[in-house]
């Protein structure tokens, strides 16, 4: 399956072919910790157990903390 991936930090794109279907298929294949990001899908903040579709276009926001 074919994804547009677009990272926030570093304001690249990529196009993944990932081997699974879920969102936590996509962070494990890219080495991202699930903790450590958003993934967005037309301005909605997805799960990791959602179930990503051919073509889909995402965005991985980094998740700052402070305090």
């Amino acid at each position: 399956m074919n994804i547009q991936v677009t990272f926030e930090k570093d304001h690249s794109i990529k196009n993944v072919s990932i081997e699974g279907n879920t969102v936590l298929d996509l962070l494990n294949q890219l080495s991202i910790n699930p903790e450590t990001v958003l993934v967005v899908k037309n301005n909605e903040v997805l799960t990791e157990h959602e179930i990503l579709s051919e073509n889909d276009c995402l965005e991985l926001l980094s998740v700052i903390s402070g305090g």
